[in-house]
């Protein structure tokens, strides 16, 4: 066995670490209320200046390691151009809570909070796989606040017979053992649908009066959420939508062809409405 002193994993958080301070990012710990707390990555309020006003685009990540492992990429990307807040999500990386509140309109309340701790009146949202949930609770609760959305490889219209053909392709017989894996068996299970290079629902739906613009972003070899989700939930939202697919990427377009996928969300964003 390799010393400890070798192993991947902590250099490269050191790397991560720096790319996000180099983008000009500051960790910070926020306590949003007397039972949560929540870490992130943004930018350092006293070096912003009135010259320095930007959008600002809030990050959430999907099930596995902390925000800081999923959003490497559009961090450095997208800080020229926006003010990019990247949390951990709750029960994640560094976010903590005494609550024992378990469910994405939990998430997105803490999100809320956080927010406007922070003292950010209107944002953008992105939400990837499991953050696509939560940025859809975001955008029902406080559509006063949340701009432009989007969604990437989250299915949320995801029915029970979904969930079971996912069972079914993961060859498991919980959720749990795919999404937050516990052995080596179930973490090879979990890239090998999320990747495709080898290296609680939603019952309700009032995007319509919820969210002026949404983009939708897939990739065409989805294992977690097939392509045949984005078409529905395209038109489940109807004209306010906009449907990208990334071809040759599965469950993480946004690390799987980071270029492609940095782009598209910036012409979306940047764009009139």
């Amino acid at each position: 066995m390799a010393p400890s002193f070798l192993s991947f994993v902590p250099l490269y958080g050191i790397y991560l670490r720096r790319c996000f301070a180099t983008s000009g990012l500051t960790s910070q710990f926020i306590d949003i209320d007397d039972h949560t707390t929540i870490h992130l990555w943004a930018p350092n309020p006293d070096h912003q200046t009135p010259q320095q006003q930007k959008p600002a685009l809030l990050l959430l990540h999907g099930f596995g390691p902390s925000a800081m492992w999923q959003w490497r990429r559009q961090a450095q990307f997208f800080s020229p151009h926006f003010h990019v807040y990247v949390p951990d999500l709750v029960f994640f990386g560094d976010s903590t809570t005494k609550s024992k509140e378990r469910s994405e309109v939990f998430q997105a309340v803490s999100m809320g909070k956080l927010m406007e701790k922070l003292q950010v009146k209107k944002y953008h949202v992105m939400g990837t796989s499991y953050g696509g949930f939560v940025a859809y609770h975001m955008a029902k609760l406080w559509p006063e606040k949340v701009e432009k959305v989007v969604i990437a490889s989250s299915g949320v219209n995801m029915r029970k017979a979904d969930n079971m053909e996912l069972l079914q392709r993961a060859n498991v017989e919980n959720v749990e053992d795919i999404m937050l894996p516990e052995t080596a068996t179930q973490l090879r299970t979990l890239t090998r649908l999320a990747i495709s290079r080898r290296f609680t629902m939603v019952p309700d739906f009032f995007w319509k009066d919820v969210v002026n613009d949404v983009l939708i972003v897939w990739g065409d070899k989805d294992q977690i959420f097939p392509l045949k989700m984005a078409h529905e939930l395209e038109e489940l939202i109807g004209k306010k939508t906009r449907l990208e697919i990334i071809q040759n990427t599965s469950h993480v377009p946004q690390i799987e062809n980071s270029t492609q996928f940095n782009n598209i969300v910036k012409n979306f964003l940047c764009g009139s409405s």
